[in-house]
């Protein structure tokens, strides 16, 4: 089952991949996709622009380097903002979450 992805989730997810480590572009679709048994797919063009905006932001840091296949490729690592900036849209999904399972939950009357 394919997902859609809600709109502002994409950053909070690539901030969660790299608390595992740094990771190149690929690398982060990659994870994302075996974390949710392949119903979350991101694509590139989804994925960059974020990448970027979170750069922008001071969320990660970008530095060039050699994937596994030997290719230079771009590898993306959190910073202290960015596992801030984690660490409170967690908060905020988790009460999100609760509050739409709330509402789904009510029996009609």
């Amino acid at each position: 089952m394919k997902v859609d992805l809600l709109q502002g989730t994409l950053d909070m997810l690539i901030l969660k991949a790299l608390t595992w480590g740094s990771m190149h572009g690929y690398g982060i679709a990659s994870w994302l996709e075996t974390m949710t048994e392949s119903a979350l797919k991101v694509e590139e063009g989804s994925l960059y622009p974020a990448l970027h905006r979170l750069a922008k932001r001071g969320w990660v840091k970008a530095e060039w380097g050699v994937s596994e296949n030997n290719r230079r490729a771009k590898y993306y690592t959190l910073t202290a903002e960015g596992r801030r900036q984690l660490a409170n849209e967690a908060k905020s999904w988790d009460r999100f979450t609760r509050v739409v399972s709330q509402v789904m939950s009510a029996q009609a009357v």
